[in-house]
């Protein structure tokens, strides 16, 4: 009987938490609920099919990346969404009996691509109020790790870390790839960019999924040093990225003005929506993403069924006691949200004490 690998095998099977056909407002999957930009949705609609015809050429994208980043082309590697770049860091680095550090809570994949190359996930619990634990993670190190995760912001919590934690890690462990997972950098500003090519044990990934609005493309980057890129490069399929996402990539660069305005929106709309739900005893963390961790007690479970009733996903968060992870949408989104909330919360008899 054909038998896949034993880790395989073990795995659980990860279902897609995208919401049903009755949800029209989707806040549960981190997405820019304001689409991309104008100038991205002209180029699609003038793509001919010669080009579509073509295998699209992904050098010429990197080059466009490199350059808006301030890096060489050669550390910089496109992948099919961010995720094919962890995939990639993972299977070059990882193999059975080897170790990987992560932060818990975090983005459940990371753990999922370990586990496919057999080795073993060492989970350090973030530190009070979801801290970064720095103590906890230098003292997880071993000769076996190979990979250390750092989300920064991380996901779900939307908590920062310092440069000077990162720093210490990196220093701590040069035999191992520290991968710093910066998806929701545009809403926080901060990047270890500048390092990329002075430290060879830093990759850096990165995805136009979020600010840029182009979730659908599935256009990730991956940032390193140039002989560690170089590795990824041997794996990576030779037209990994599609014609859709190599097309629009330049117009998407481009168009700073629709980047700058959407993150500006974001950062207003993540400060309204924290005081709205702390204005209904609802305890929220001070997000630098574009989504706020916030926690609804012991009527989690109705609020969230209640909501999905009306239309509107949040994301479950059973890593996080009594949690829901919200994207931060428009102005008007918002505002629908916390109406239908304090209305879904009219309803629950015992919602002032389980919220607080």
């Amino acid at each position: 009987m054909l038998k896949a690998r034993r880790c395989v095998h073990e795995m659980r099977e990860y279902h897609s938490p995208l919401s049903s056909a009755t949800i029209d407002l989707r806040l549960d999957m981190n997405e820019s609920t304001t689409g991309c930009s104008p100038r991205v949705l002209a180029k699609l609609n003038s793509m001919d099919a010669r080009t579509l015809a073509l295998y699209p050429r992904r050098e010429p994208g990197e080059k466009l990346v490199a350059e808006f980043m301030g890096v060489a082309a050669e550390h910089i590697l496109l992948t099919n969404g961010a995720d094919e770049g962890i995939d990639l860091l993972c299977r070059a680095y990882l193999e059975p009996g080897s170790e990987i550090v992560v932060v818990t809570p975090t983005f459940a994949m990371y753990e999922v691509f370990a586990q496919t190359e057999d080795a073993k996930v060492v989970r350090v619990p973030a530190g009070p109020e979801f801290s970064f634990p720095i103590r906890g993670v230098l003292d997880a190190i071993t000769p076996q790790t190979r990979i250390i995760v750092i989300c920064n912001p991380n996901n779900p919590t939307g908590l920062s870390v310092a440069r000077s934690s990162i720093m210490k890690v990196i220093e701590a462990a040069p035999d191992a790839a520290i991968l710093l997972d910066e998806a929701y950098f545009d809403f926080y500003g901060q990047t270890m960019m500048d390092q990329i090519g002075k430290l060879p044990n830093l990759f850096i990934a990165r995805t136009f999924s979020k600010a840029y609005g182009l979730a659908g493309l599935r256009l990730g980057v991956m940032a390193g040093d140039k002989e560690q890129i170089s590795v990824l490069r041997r794996m990576v399929s030779p037209f990994n990225v599609n014609a859709f996402a190599m097309e629009c990539l330049a117009e998407a660069l481009a168009d700073r003005e629709f980047v700058n305005t959407y993150v500006a929106q974001v950062r207003a709309g993540r400060e309204w929506l924290q005081s709205e739900l702390e204005q209904l005893h609802f305890k929220c963390w001070p997000s630098q993403a574009n989504f706020v961790l916030c926690r609804l007690g012991n009527a989690k479970k109705a609020i969230l069924e209640a909501l999905r009733a009306r239309g509107i996903a949040l994301r479950d968060r059973p890593d996080c006691e009594g949690c829901a992870r919200i994207t931060v949408g428009k102005q008007h989104e918002m505002e629908r949200l916390i109406a239908e909330l304090k209305q879904v919360l009219a309803t629950i008899s015992t919602a002032p004490q389980v919220a607080r």
